[in-house]
């Protein structure tokens, strides 16, 4: 029996899929590359060892994954004790804007303590980032967060930020009180998706307000917000963040008596010297910029 296949078929398992498993192999390696090997694999034993649509371990499947699983699920255990107890390989989940402006320099310092660092980074919102934690595919995230942590979470609050909203310079609107008095809203509102912490808490206050609002679009980050609202395309609901600058063309209106947005870490189990590193480093950046 091809170990290598066993590897592979390992991987499909523990994460419900081929393209899931491709994401968090240790190793570069493409889908019809997984996917024929696992077929191999198949094709030796002279059984199924999963449903590809939707996905599910067959008896088989399960037997064979419950045989392999102690083995190479503590390949990374047994490889942190041998190389002095520390682990070599951090996960991490993110947003785009934390990625692109604030991570570099993170990992820069978690670098110089941890040397041979391999980094893993997944980019998503919060609930994604949240089902890779679940499915192990992330040892953390840095995310928007609720007040209260999921069940079988741990987390660590790094900022709170004012809730804003953008409108295009030329906007007549100067302030949104002025938007909360009218009797019916024109404007479009562009929005985070419906299931994001910061969507839920802008609508709720306006609930809370007697004010009918409703998204007219939906933005999949805070960048595509400010293009949209750049472009003319309606009035965008964000954060304020120190130091980072609006297309020229925008103008933020701060949200006064809204909540604000809690931007923190998520992680599970122990924390690991390597994740009590970069937390640090967080809490240490987090502190100089806000």
């Amino acid at each position: 029996m091809n170990v290598h296949h066993l590897e592979l078929f390992y991987y499909v398992a523990r994460h419900g899929g081929i393209m899931p498993a491709v994401r968090n192999i240790p190793y570069g390696i493409q889908q019809p590359a997984v996917s024929a090997q696992v077929a191999q694999l198949e094709e030796f034993l002279g059984v199924t060892l999963f449903q590809r649509r939707p996905f599910g371990l067959t008896t088989e499947g399960e037997k064979l994954y419950r045989f392999i699983e102690p083995f190479f699920g503590n390949l990374e255990k047994i490889t942190g004790e041998l190389q002095g107890g520390q682990a070599r390989h951090l996960r991490i989940g993110a947003s785009t804007i934390i990625l692109r402006d604030h991570m570099p320099q993170l990992l820069n310092g978690v670098r110089k303590q941890f040397a041979g660092l391999k980094i893993s980074l997944r980019e998503g919102f919060p609930a994604q980032l949240e089902e890779m934690l679940v499915k192990d595919e992330v040892d953390l995230v840095i995310t928007m967060i609720e007040p209260k942590t999921p069940p079988g979470f741990q987390s660590l609050v790094l900022v709170e930020l004012p809730m804003i909203l953008l409108v295009e310079k030329s906007s007549d609107v100067k302030t949104a009180e002025e938007l909360w008095k009218r009797d019916k809203i024109d404007e479009p509102l562009i929005c985070l998706p419906a299931h994001e912490a910061l969507t839920k808490k802008f609508l709720g206050r306006l609930n809370e307000l007697g004010t009918e609002w409703f998204p007219t679009m939906e933005a999949s980050s805070a960048d595509l917000i400010e293009t949209y609202v750049a472009n003319g395309l309606g009035i965008g609901v964000s954060v304020s963040v120190p130091g980072r600058k609006l297309p020229e063309n925008v103008r933020p209106l701060l949200l006064k008596d809204f909540p604000r947005a809690v931007v923190g870490a998520l992680w599970r189990g122990k924390k690991t010297p390597l994740i009590e590193a970069f937390l640090d480093m967080a809490r240490r950046r987090a502190a100089e910029i806000f």
